[in-house]
C-alpha cells in the first residue's frame, strides 16, 4: 500500500510541499518556494499543496487535474483555500478562494465546535467568493440582503441558486476544481496581462497555485488573524508594525475602518500581547528565525487557532527607497548579508528618493498633467513666469515655480531662484533638464499637453482649469507630474546609513565618478557627495550675472580685436575668481574647466524691450542693436559658431579664459597642494582646430608664469561632440591629455535629433518600438556607443596613456556607466546630485564583474 501522497509527491507539476519537493520560482512561483523554505525551517506552516505553471496552463486549456490526488493530502474533514503563486509577487495574480469544501454537512459539524454564527459567516463567506470568481455572478446580486449570520447564509445560498439556476455545489473535489479553474483562466484574461506586464512581468509569465489547509481563525478561545514585520514600511527602523483581528480569516485585519488590534502593547487600547503573550512571543521568535535564515525582512502572515499560532506565509516587506537602503545595511551590520550583498540590493535609481524630497506616498495628487521627469525631487510653489519675477518671490522668502515655453542661458538666475522648473518644450538633454540637475532643483519639461500663455500668465490644463501667476503647483520630478496644490512630503534623507552604504559601494568600484558643476554652489555639492573632481565645468554659466552679463554684451558690440581684449579685460579678475572658489572647494582633486562654448548670441536680448535696453546702457542707436543681433543670429545656432571655431575666430575669448584658469592656479596653490588644472576645447572636429587653440593657450602659460615668475603645470585635452572627432581621434590624441567624450551632442548629432525638440515625439517612438529608449536619457550602445568604442580605441592607439571619459549627462546613468566601464574608460562625470547614483552603480557593475555575472 502506498504511503498518503505518494502519488502527489512523485508529480514535479502537483507536489505537496516538504522540505525536499521539487518546488522552484521559476517553476511554482515565489510563494510556493517561500512556503518550501518555512517547512525547511520547522515553522508551523498547514499543509500545502503546489501546481506548477505548466499544471496551471493545462487546467486554463481545459484538462482536469487529479483532483482525488490532492484531497488525499488533506484530512477528509479540512477546508482549504487556494492562493496564487506567480515568480514575483509584484506581479499579482487572483485573489485568494478561503474555505473551500465548506456545505451544508460541515455547517452543521463545525457549528457545535466553533460556534453556528462563526461557522455561518464562513460558509457565507466562501459561497460569495465563489459566485463572483467561479460563477462569474454580479456582485450586486447580494446587495439587497441586509442579514447576517444563519438568516444571511440562506438567502445567499437562496440568491445563487436564483442566478444560476442550480444548487450550490456541496462536493468538495467539484468546488476546488472549479475554483482552479477559474484562477488559472483569469490570469490569462486580457486586462490582468496587461496588468502585470505594466508591473514588469512577460508576456508569457507563469502562474503556480498552492491549496493549504484552512486554518479558520474563528471558533472557541482566542482565534484570528493579521500580519507581522519586525521593520517600519517607510524608513526600514526596527519596529514591531502590522495588525491583528480576533475571529477573522485571510488578511481581514489590513480592511479599511475595521477595529483591528495593535500588536504590542501599546496605550491606544488592547493589543495581541494582552490577549494571547504566549502567541505573541512566538510570533516574533518566528519573524526573527525568517530574517535570519531567508535573510531578508519578511512580513508574517499568521492565523490563531486558540492561541495556537501557525504560519500561512511570508511575503518580503514592501518598502520605500529610504527603507530598503536601511534594511540592507542593518541585515550586513548583523553578519546577516555581506556588504557586497548590501550594494547589490538597492536600485541606484532609487537613491533619487533619498537625496530630494518627495511627495508623500500616501499623499493624494490632483494631477494635471504629466511630463518629462528631467531632473527628480518634489517642490511646491507658486507660479512665476518670468526669471524677474522668480528672483522677487524668491526676496520675498516666497517658493515660487519658474514656467516657461522653454528656458535660454538668461533664464538660470531665475532658475536659482525658483524652487521648481516647468516647461513646455524639452527633453533629457534641454538647457532647463541639464541645469535642473546641475541645481538639483526639481524640473518636468515636455509638458506638451499643457497650453502655455506667457504673455497672458496663464496656464491652462487638459481638464479646462487655468493657472495665472501666483497659484501653487507642485512639481514631481521624479515621475514627471504635475499636481494642483501642495501634497505632502517627504524629506531627504541623507542619514548615517547613507553613508555607510556609499562607503561600502566606493571600496567596490573601478571607475572614478566626477561631477559637472559651474558654480563654487555646484562645487561645494560636488564635495559633499564625495565627487572625485569636476569633470565639466561649463564656463559660460559664469557670464549670465546681470553685472557681467553687460560686459558680454560691450564685447559682442566691439568693432576690433583690441576693443574685445580691453573689454574683456574687466571680465578677467571675475572669471579669476571663480576659479580660485572651485579649486580651493575641490582641493586635492582636478578641475576640469571647459572654455567658452555658445553661440554669442544667446547672450543678446530677443525682445524689443530688451533691445531697448541694451542700447540705453551701451549708448547705442537701437537700430545698432537690432542689426548687430540680426548678424549675430543663425539658422541652425547649435551648429554653427560656437565652440572651437568661436576661440578660433574671436581668440580673445579664449585668451582671457585662459589667463584666469592660469592666474587662479597660481592664486590657489598658495596655501595648499599645487593645482593642475585641467582646460577643455569644445566642438573639437579637426586636429589643426585643436592645434591652434593649444599654441594660443600654451603662450598665455607661459606669458603668466614669466610674468609671475613661478611655474606650474597643466593639462590640454579635447571634448569629443562631433561623430568626426570619434572617427579622427587617432590624429587628434597625440595633442591632447584627454578625450573627454560630450555625449548630449554627441548624440544629438549622430541621430540628427534636437535634444531640446525631440522631448515631443519621443515617447510615441519610444512606445511604437523605434528607438528601445530615449538615447537623451540612456546612451544608445549601437549607434552613440559604437563611436565611442571607435574614439577611444583610436585614440589610446596613437596615445596609450590618454585619459578617456564622458561628461554628458549619460554619465549619470547607470546603463550608461556600463559601456563606458566596458570599452576602459577613466572615469564618468554627471552633475552633482547624479554622484551618488553614478558611484552605487559602477560598484555594483564591479561586484557583478567580480561574481561573473
Amino acid at each position: 500500500m502506498k504511503p498518503k501522497g505518494a502519488a502527489v509527491q512523485n508529480n514535479p507539476h502537483t507536489t505537496l510541499i516538504t522540505p525536499d519537493a521539487p518546488v522552484a520560482a521559476d517553476t511554482h512561483g515565489g510563494r510556493a518556494k517561500c512556503l518550501q523554505r518555512l517547512v525547511r525551517l520547522d515553522l508551523p506552516v498547514p499543509r500545502t499543496v503546489a501546481l506548477s505553471f505548466d499544471q496551471v496552463r493545462r487546467i486554463a486549456d481545459g484538462d482536469i487535474p487529479a483532483i482525488e490526488a490532492i484531497l488525499e493530502q488533506f484530512d477528509a474533514s479540512a477546508l482549504l483555500c487556494v492562493r496564487p503563486s506567480s515568480e514575483d509577487p509584484d506581479w499579482g495574480g487572483p485573489g485568494a478562494v478561503l474555505n473551500i469544501g465548506m456545505n451544508d454537512a460541515r455547517f452543521v459539524e463545525l457549528s457545535d465546535k466553533m460556534g453556528p454564527e462563526a461557522v455561518a459567516a464562513m460558509y457565507l463567506r466562501f459561497v460569495q467568493s465563489y459566485a463572483i470568481h467561479v460563477a462569474r455572478l454580479d456582485a450586486d446580486v447580494f446587495d439587497d440582503i441586509e442579514a447576517d449570520g444563519r438568516e444571511g447564509l440562506r438567502q445567499t445560498l437562496r440568491a445563487y441558486e436564483d442566478e444560476t439556476d442550480e444548487a450550490f455545489p456541496q462536493d468538495r473535489g467539484e468546488q476546488l476544481l472549479a475554483v482552479l479553474r477559474s484562477m488559472a483562466r483569469a490570469w490569462d484574461g486580457t486586462s490582468a496581462r496587461l496588468l502585470r506586464q505594466a508591473k514588469g512581468a512577460p508576456a508569457d509569465a507563469g502562474l503556480g497555485l498552492v491549496i493549504q489547509e484552512m486554518i479558520p481563525g474563528v471558533g472557541q478561545g482566542e482565534c484570528g488573524s493579521g500580519v507581522l514585520q519586525l521593520v517600519d514600511t517607510s524608513t526600514g527602523m526596527p519596529q514591531i508594525t502590522g495588525r491583528y483581528l480576533s475571529q477573522s480569516q485571510g488578511r481581514d485585519a489590513l480592511g479599511e475602518g475595521v477595529a483591528a488590534l495593535y500588536l504590542e502593547k501599546d496605550p491606544r487600547g488592547q493589543a495581541l500581547e494582552d490577549v494571547a503573550p504566549q502567541a505573541f512571543a512566538d510570533l516574533k521568535a518566528h519573524a526573527a528565525l525568517m530574517r535570519r535564515k531567508l535573510r531578508e525582512e519578511m512580513q508574517v502572515e499568521f492565523v490563531i487557532e486558540n492561541g495556537k499560532v501557525h504560519i500561512l506565509d511570508g511575503v518580503r516587506v514592501q518598502r520605500s527607497a529610504r527603507a530598503a537602503m536601511r534594511i540592507a545595511v542593518r541585515l550586513a551590520e548583523d553578519g546577516i548579508i555581506t556588504q557586497q550583498e548590501a550594494v547589490m540590493r538597492i536600485d541606484p535609481h532609487s537613491l533619487n528618493e533619498l537625496l530630494h524630497r518627495q511627495v508623500h506616498p500616501e499623499a493624494k495628487r490632483d494631477l494635471l498633467t504629466t511630463g518629462i521627469g528631467a531632473s527628480p525631487g518634489a517642490a511646491t510653489g507658486r507660479i512665476v513666469f518670468t526669471s524677474a519675477e522668480a528672483q522677487a518671490s524668491a526676496a520675498r522668502g516666497e517658493p515660487c515655480i519658474l514656467v516657461r515655453r522653454e528656458t535660454s542661458p538668461e533664464d538660470v538666475r531665475g532658475m536659482h531662484a525658483a524652487v521648481a522648473v516647468l516647461t513646455e518644450k524639452g527633453g533629457m538633454t534641454s538647457h532647463a533638464a541639464v541645469i535642473g540637475r546641475g541645481l538639483g532643483l526639481p524640473c518636468i519639461v515636455g509638458a506638451s499637453e499643457m497650453r502655455f500663455q506667457t504673455k497672458k500668465k496663464q496656464l491652462s490644463v487638459p481638464d479646462g482649469r487655468v493657472f495665472t501667476t501666483g497659484d501653487i503647483l507642485t512639481i514631481d520630478g521624479s515621475s514627471g507630474q504635475v499636481l494642483g496644490g501642495e501634497p505632502a512630503m517627504l524629506e531627504a534623507a541623507l542619514d548615517d546609513c547613507f553613508q555607510t552604504l556609499m562607503s561600502w559601494a566606493d571600496a567596490e568600484r573601478d571607475i572614478s565618478i566626477r561631477a559637472n558643476a559651474d558654480t563654487p554652489a555646484d562645487a561645494q555639492a560636488a564635495r559633499n557627495f564625495q565627487a572625485q573632481g569636476i569633470g565639466l565645468c561649463r564656463t559660460e554659466h559664469m557670464f549670465f550675472d546681470p553685472g557681467r552679463l553687460i560686459v558680454m554684451r560691450e564685447m559682442i558690440f566691439a568693432q576690433t580685436s583690441s576693443g574685445r581684449a580691453a573689454v574683456l579685460e574687466r571680465l578677467l579678475p571675475m572669471q579669476r575668481d571663480d576659479f580660485v572658489q572651485l579649486f580651493r572647494i575641490m582641493e586635492g582633486q582636478p578641475v576640469c574647466i571647459r572654455l567658452f562654448d555658445p553661440p554669442l548670441h544667446e547672450f543678446l536680448p530677443t525682445t524689443r524691450s530688451g533691445q531697448r535696453e541694451l542700447a540705453e546702457a551701451l549708448d547705442l542707436p537701437v537700430s545698432d542693436v537690432e542689426r548687430r543681433v540680426d548678424e549675430m543670429s543663425e539658422y541652425n545656432p547649435m551648429l554653427g559658431l560656437r565652440g572651437v571655431r568661436l576661440g578660433i575666430t574671436v581668440p580673445e575669448i579664449y585668451d582671457m579664459q585662459a589667463r584666469a584658469i592660469f592666474e587662479a592656479t597660481l592664486e590657489a596653490s598658495k596655501n595648499g597642494a599645487p593645482v593642475v588644472p585641467e582646460v577643455m576645447i569644445p566642438l573639437v572636429s579637426a586636429k589643426r582646430e585643436v592645434e591652434l587653440i593649444k599654441a594660443r593657450v600654451d603662450t598665455v602659460a607661459a606669458a603668466v608664469a614669466a610674468e609671475r615668475g613661478q611655474e606650474f603645470e597643466y593639462r590640454l585635452g579635447v571634448m569629443v561632440e562631433t561623430p568626426r572627432a570619434c572617427l579622427r581621434a587617432e590624429e587628434i590624441a597625440p595633442h591632447a591629455s584627454f578625450l573627454s567624450f560630450g555625449t548630449n551632442d554627441l548624440t544629438q548629432m549622430t541621430y540628427g535629433l534636437s535634444r531640446d525638440d525631440a522631448g515631443r515625439f519621443m515617447s510615441a517612438y519610444v512606445r511604437q518600438g523605434v528607438f528601445t529608449e530615449d538615447p537623451f536619457h540612456v546612451l544608445d550602445a549601437d549607434g552613440v556607443g559604437e563611436l565611442l568604442k571607435l574614439g577611444s580605441e583610436r585614440g589610446r592607439t596613437a596615445r596609450p596613456d590618454v585619459t578617456l571619459s564622458v561628461c554628458g549627462e549619460h554619465g549619470g546613468n547607470p546603463e550608461s556607466i556600463a559601456l563606458c566601464r566596458d570599452l576602459g574608460f577613466d572615469y564618468v562625470s554627471c552633475s552633482p546630485f547624479r554622484v551618488p547614483v553614478a558611484r552605487l552603480a559602477a560598484a555594483q557593475l564591479a561586484i557583478s564583474s567580480k561574481l561573473g555575472g
